[in-house]
C-alpha cells in the first residue's frame, strides 16, 4: 500500500469521528433537554402545559425540514451544508442558554430542529459517499450505528451530570463545545464537491407539501399526547399531514427534479430497512421516556443517577453494534440481524412489564436493558447500512433524510400513542381498585408497564416486516473493492 493510499485512509477515519460527533450532538440534543426541563421550567416560570413546547418545538422543525435538508446537500454540497449546519446549531444553542424567556427558548429549539435537518442527513451522506469500500463501510456503520442507538442515553447521562453540577443552561451551551472545533474541522477534512448550478432545482411543490405534511403528521401525534386522540387539532393536524404526503406522492411522480426521487423508496430492502428504522423509533421510547419516569418518580433516582442507569445498556450497545455489522452482516445478512435484533427488543419490553412499585434496579431493571442493548446493537447499524446501500450519489442526502425522517416519525408515533395508552392504563386502575396509601403510585407502574407491553408488540411487528423486507444475504463482493452493492432478496 502506498503513502497516499494510507494517507487517504487515516483521513476517512478522521471524517468518520468527524461524523460521528456531529450525529451524536443531533441524537442527545433529542434527549439532552428533557432532564433540565423542571430546571427551566422554574427558571423562566412557564407552565405545566407550555413545558411540552421545549420538546415539541425541536421535533416538529427537524422533521418537517428533513427531506429538504437532505435534498440541499445533494444540490449546494454536502460539505457546505455539513458546516452551515454546525454553525447554525452552535448559534441556536447559544441563543437558548441565554434565554430569559419561554419564547426565545421555543424559538431556539425550532432553529435548532431545522439546523439539525440539514446537518443530520449531511453527516450520513457524508458516510455513505466516504466509505465505499465494503470492508471499511462496514466499520463505519458499525461505529454509527452505535452513536445511533446510544445517543439518546448519552444525552440522559449528560443532561443530569450538567443539570445536577452546573446549571440547566449548559444542555444549550455544551453543543458550542461540540459543534465549532467540529465545523473547523470539516473545512479542513472535507474535500470540496463540483456540483452544477444548472441542476441546482428546487421542487418547491414537493417542498411544501412535504414540509407541511411531515409538520401536520408530527403536530399531531404530539398534539394527541397532551390532548387526545379525539380532539379536534389532532383530528384535522392528521388528516391534513396524510392528504399533503400523498399529494407529495403524486407530484412527485411528475416534476423532473423531484425533492425526493421515487426510485429511492422503490427498492425493498430500502423501504425495509426505513420502516425498521422508524419501528425502532416508535419502540424505543418504551425505554426512554417511561424508565426514566420510573426511575425518577418511584425508585426516587436523581436526574444523574437516572441518567447512569442507562450506561449498562450503552456498554453493551457498542460491541455489539461494532460486531454485528463487521463480523456478523458479512456472514449472516441483514434481515436476520435485524430481525433478531427486534425479537431482543420485544423480549427486554416483555422483561420490564414485571416491574413494579418496590423493585429494585439490579434485579428487575438492568436484565432489560442489557437484553435492549443487545437487539438496538443489532438493528441500527445494518439497518441504516442498508437503507443508503446501492443509492446513486446524487440522491445520497435525500436518501440519508429518510433515515432521520423515519426515526422521527417513529419517534412522534410511539410517544403519543405509548403515552395516551399509560395514561389510560393508570387512570383505569385507579377507578378499578380500592383507595390506599400508593395507590397514585400503583396506578403509574401500572401505566408504566402497560407501556412497555405495548412497545414489545411494537418490536414484534418489527420482527416480522424485517424478515418479509429486508434483504436476505450479504453482498458477495471482494472486502477491498469499491462498487456499488446490490443485496439478493
Amino acid at each position: 500500500m502506498t503513502a497516499t493510499a494510507n494517507s487517504d485512509s487515516s483521513r476517512r477515519w478522521f471524517i468518520l469521528a468527524l461524523i460521528g460527533l456531529a450525529q451524536l450532538m443531533v441524537v442527545l440534543d433529542a434527549t439532552i433537554v428533557n432532564i433540565a426541563l423542571p430546571s427551566a421550567q422554574q427558571a423562566l416560570g412557564f407552565s405545566d402545559d407550555s413545558r411540552q413546547w421545549i420538546v415539541t418545538a425541536y421535533a416538529l422543525s427537524f422533521g418537517s425540514l428533513l427531506l429538504l435538508g437532505g435534498r440541499i446537500g445533494d444540490l449546494f454540497g454536502r460539505k457546505r451544508v455539513f458546516v452551515a449546519g454546525l454553525a447554525g446549531f452552535a448559534i441556536a444553542s447559544a441563543v437558548g442558554g441565554v434565554a430569559q424567556s419561554f419564547g426565545v427558548l421555543v424559538v431556539a429549539r425550532a432553529l435548532q430542529g431545522g439546523f439539525a435537518a440539514l446537518l443530520a442527513p449531511a453527516a450520513l451522506s457524508l458516510l455513505t459517499t466516504t466509505f465505499t469500500i465494503p470492508s471499511e463501510r462496514n466499520k463505519a456503520f458499525g461505529v454509527f450505528g452505535v452513536i445511533a442507538g446510544s445517543g439518546a442515553a448519552v444525552g440522559l447521562i449528560l443532561g443530569g451530570a450538567l443539570t445536577e453540577y452546573l446549571d440547566w443552561r449548559w444542555c444549550m451551551y455544551v453543543n458550542l463545545i461540540l459543534a465549532v472545533p467540529a465545523a473547523i474541522a470539516a473545512l479542513r477534512l472535507l474535500g470540496e464537491e463540483t456540483t452544477s448550478a444548472a441542476k441546482r432545482r428546487i421542487d418547491i411543490p414537493g417542498t411544501i407539501t412535504a414540509s407541511v405534511g411531515l409538520f401536520g403528521l408530527v403536530y399531531g401525534f404530539s398534539n394527541a399526547e397532551t390532548h387526545g386522540w379525539g380532539a379536534p387539532l389532532t383530528i384535522a393536524a392528521l388528516a391534513a399531514g396524510v392528504a399533503l404526503l400523498a399529494a407529495f406522492v403524486a407530484i412527485e411522480r411528475r416534476v423532473d427534479h423531484p425533492l425526493l426521487p421515487l426510485r429511492v423508496v422503490a427498492d425493498r430492502g430500502r423501504a425495509g430497512a426505513y420502516l425498521a428504522v422508524a419501528i425502532v423509533g416508535a419502540g424505543m421510547f418504551g425505554v426512554f421516556l417511561f424508565l426514566t419516569y420510573y426511575l425518577q418518580q418511584t425508585l426516587g433516582f436523581s436526574p444523574l443517577e437516572t441518567g447512569l442507569a442507562f450506561l449498562p445498556m450503552m456498554a453493551v450497545i457498542m460491541p455489539t453494534g461494532a460486531i454485528g455489522q463487521t463480523r456478523l452482516v458479512p456472514r449472516f445478512g441483514t434481515r436476520r440481524l435485524v430481525t433478531l435484533g427486534m425479537a431482543l427488543g420485544a423480549t427486554a419490553m416483555l422483561i420490564l412489564t414485571g416491574v413494579t412499585v418496590d423493585s429494585s434496579y439490579a434485579t428487575h431493571v438492568l436484565p432489560g436493558l442489557m437484553v435492549m442493548g443487545l437487539g438496538l446493537g443489532l438493528i441500527m447499524a445494518p439497518a441504516m447500512s442498508t437503507a443508503t446501500l446501492g443509492v446513486d450519489r446524487r440522491d445520497a442526502g435525500v436518501a440519508s433524510a429518510m433515515v432521520n425522517t423515519g426515526q422521527q416519525i417513529g419517534g412522534s408515533i410511539g410517544t403519543a400513542l405509548l403515552s395516551t395508552l399509560a395514561s389510560g392504563a393508570a387512570q383505569n386502575y385507579g377507578a378499578a381498585h380500592r383507595p390506599a396509601a400508593d395507590l397514585v403510585e400503583q396506578a403509574a407502574v401500572h401505566g408504566y408497564t402497560t407501556a412497555f407491553a405495548w412497545s414489545a408488540g411494537i418490536f414484534a411487528v418489527g420482527a416480522l416486516a424485517s424478515w418479509v423486507l429486508l434483504p436476505n444475504r450479504a453482498p458477495k463482493l471482494e472486502p477491498d473493492a469499491p462498487a456499488e452493492l446490490v443485496f439478493a432478496h
